[in-house]
C-alpha cells in the first residue's frame, strides 16, 4: 500500500504508555476470545465493563521501537485519508463531514463508552466520537488471524470510520434504540446488517482513497479481503473452538463481510450499501 508522504491527521489523541488503570479481563483467554469475538470491529465496549478489574494507574517510560513509531505514523496517515474521502463524498453532497478523533493507547485506557482494553480490538465509541486502537492489534490481525499487510490495517481503521459515518447519519442510534424492544437474535440480525454496511463503507473509502492518492498495489485488495474474511462470526466461532451458531452472529460472516467490502470497493456509490434491505452474497 502506497501510505508514505500523505498527510498525517491531527485529530489523534496519543495515550500509549500512559495507562487508565490497568485492566483485567477475568477468566482467563477464554474469556479474551469472547470479547474479542463480540467487540472487535464495533462491538459496544461498556457490555463487558463488569467483567474489567481496576488496577493501579501506570505509566511506561520504555522507548518506543522504530516499527511501533512506523504503525502509529501509518494509522494517523490512513485517518487523514478517511478525513479527504469523507471530507469529498460529503461536500459533493453540499454537506460538511465532522472528523472522527482517533485514540492510540497501550493495554487500557477509559472511553466515553467505558474502560477498553487491547483485549476488545478496535472500536468506535459513539458518545465521544472516537475511534480506539492499541497498536498490537495489528501483530495480532497478522499472525493470529492470518491477515497480514497494509490494506488489512487500513481497512480495519476505515471499518470503524464508518461506525463513525453511520453516527453522523443516525442509523446506529435507530438500531441501538430498538434494542430493548427485540429480542436478542433479532438484535443480532440489526447488529449484523449495521456491521456490514460498515464494512461496505471502509470498501467505499479504500475506492475514493485510491482515485485520490493511487494506494492501491498488487495484493492490497487480496488482503483485506482476507482480514474481513479472518473475522467472519463464523470462522471466529470455529476458532475459539465451539459450534457455529447463526442466531449468536453480531458481524456477519466471513462470505458476507468479504462481500460488502468488494462492492463498496468496486462502486465507490455510498447508496448502494443499504445492508438493512439486502444481504445478498453474490
Amino acid at each position: 500500500m502506497r501510505w508514505q508522504g500523505n498527510r498525517e491527521s491531527s485529530n489523534v489523541d496519543d495515550r500509549r504508555g500512559k495507562g487508565a488503570g490497568g485492566l483485567a479481563v477475568g477468566g482467563g483467554i477464554g474469556t479474551i476470545v469472547i470479547a474479542v469475538i463480540y467487540l472487535l470491529l464495533g462491538g459496544n465496549p461498556s457490555d463487558v465493563v463488569n467483567q474489567v478489574i481496576q488496577q493501579p494507574s501506570t505509566e511506561s517510560t520504555q522507548p518506543r521501537s522504530a516499527a511501533e513509531e512506523k504503525l502509529a505514523s501509518f494509522t494517523k496517515v490512513v485517518l487523514g485519508l478517511t478525513e479527504q474521502v469523507w471530507d469529498s463524498i460529503y461536500r459533493a453532497d453540499g454537506e460538511q463531514y465532522k472528523h472522527p478523533s482517533l485514540v492510540l493507547f497501550t493495554e487500557q485506557t477509559q472511553s466515553g463508552c467505558g474502560f477498553a482494553s487491547a483485549a476488545s480490538g478496535p472500536f468506535y465509541c459513539p458518545a465521544d466520537e472516537q475511534v480506539y486502537i492499541d497498536l498490537s492489534f495489528f501483530t495480532d490481525l497478522s499472525e493470529k488471524f492470518n491477515a497480514p499487510g497494509e490494506l488489512a490495517m487500513a481497512y480495519v481503521i476505515a471499518h470503524e470510520v464508518g461506525h463513525h459515518i453511520q453516527h453522523l447519519r443516525g442509523t446506529s442510534t435507530k438500531v441501538q434504540n430498538l434494542r430493548s424492544s427485540l429480542s436478542e437474535k433479532e438484535y443480532n440480525k440489526l447488529s449484523v446488517k449495521l456491521e456490514l454496511q460498515a464494512d461496505f463503507l471502509a470498501g467505499v473509502w479504500a475506492h475514493h482513497a485510491n482515485k485520490l492518492k493511487q494506494i492501491i498495489e498488487p495484493g492490497d485488495i487480496e488482503a483485506a479481503l482476507a482480514a474481513a474474511n479472518a473475522i467472519g462470526d463464523d470462522r471466529l466461532q470455529q476458532q475459539s473452538g465451539g459450534n457455529i451458531v447463526p442466531d449468536a452472529f453480531t458481524h456477519g460472516t466471513s462470505k458476507q463481510r468479504m462481500y460488502w467490502f468488494k462492492k463498496g470497493f468496486e462502486t465507490g456509490d455510498i447508496k448502494q450499501g443499504n445492508t438493512f434491505e439486502s444481504l445478498a452474497i453474490e
